[in-house]
């Protein structure tokens, strides 16, 4: 990836996480860990690869993206809001009575493409879109973003059957595997590893990328593309709590926010990292 470039991302996805810790600070409720370990996909993908326009949300030839593992709600209103789907102001209204924003992500937001949080479910939606897409010749792409706890569902496997049954080859799901969950490490709650295994044998075409790199993220999208006759699963490794420090891989945060001085901490350490990348 060309090296400009890849700072403006990274610039980006720095903004995303500060718009994270903002959301869930305003809330005093939400899920900052997995928020934050899928901040630099949604970057990638709203900044880089998909076909959307801020100014005509509902287009109907716009790529679609299905947050499966909806309680990450927090960076994908981020991420819409730093692409220009609404002002960044309702970042600070995240759950409040009457607002916009609300704890999962609702089709009525602008960008939001599938109402989702009933974790399982998302992945069968996307599903059904990208069918929908081939039966109609469609150029769109469709996109789903699983959690590794999220495919302890049997919901997921039905779906990924059914995808590489109907080769959905305009259909990519991204697992993003930090190793936690509510209750624990994902392999000691009930393990689903090895995650890219099952879904090469569930027929499914399976990269393990490392997601906060985005030379592998670009490299993993672009072969992607190159895949005819069954769907892509997307196995990124990732760290959740990414980009503040006492987050960092520490399952308590799935579901706490942060209080006053634990806010300032991270918007400190974020801010430090957006001076370094523009100095």
């Amino acid at each position: 990836m060309d090296e400009t470039i890849k700072k403006q991302l990274q610039k980006t996805a720095c903004a995303i996480r500060m718009g994270v810790l903002t959301g869930t600070f305003h809330a005093k409720s939400g899920h900052p860990g997995g928020s934050l370990s899928i901040s630099d996909l949604l970057t990638y993908l709203y900044f880089a690869k998909m076909h959307v326009d801020p100014k005509n949300p509902d287009m109907e030839d716009r790529d679609r993206l299905v947050l499966s593992k909806g309680h990450t709600a927090p960076a994908l209103y981020s991420a819409l809001a730093e692409r220009g789907f609404f002002d960044k102001e309702e970042l600070t209204h995240l759950r409040h009575i009457g607002a916009m924003l609300q704890g999962h992500p609702c089709i009525h937001i602008p960008g939001v493409d599938m109402s989702s949080g009933s974790l399982g479910q998302g992945i069968s939606a996307a599903c059904g879109m990208a069918l929908a897409g081939k039966l109609k010749s469609s150029p769109y792409h469709v996109y789903t973003i699983l959690g590794d706890g999220e495919i302890q569902e049997g919901q997921v496997w039905e779906a990924a059957m059914f995808a590489a049954h109907n080769g959905l080859d305009n259909l990519t799901a991204i697992v993003d595997n930090n190793g936690l969950q509510i209750d624990g490490k994902i392999t000691e709650v009930c393990s689903p590893e090895p995650i890219d295994e099952k879904f090469r044998a569930f027929g499914w075409h399976v990269i393990v990328i490392d997601a906060h790199d985005f030379d592998e993220i670009e490299r993993a999208f672009n072969e992607a593309e190159t895949i005819t006759g069954k769907p892509v699963a997307i196995i990124q490794k990732s760290v959740k709590g990414k980009g503040v420090s006492f987050m960092e891989n520490q399952v308590g945060w799935h579901g706490t926010a942060p209080n006053a001085e634990q806010y300032e901490q991270a918007m400190a350490e974020l801010r430090q990292q957006m001076a370094e990348l523009e100095a």
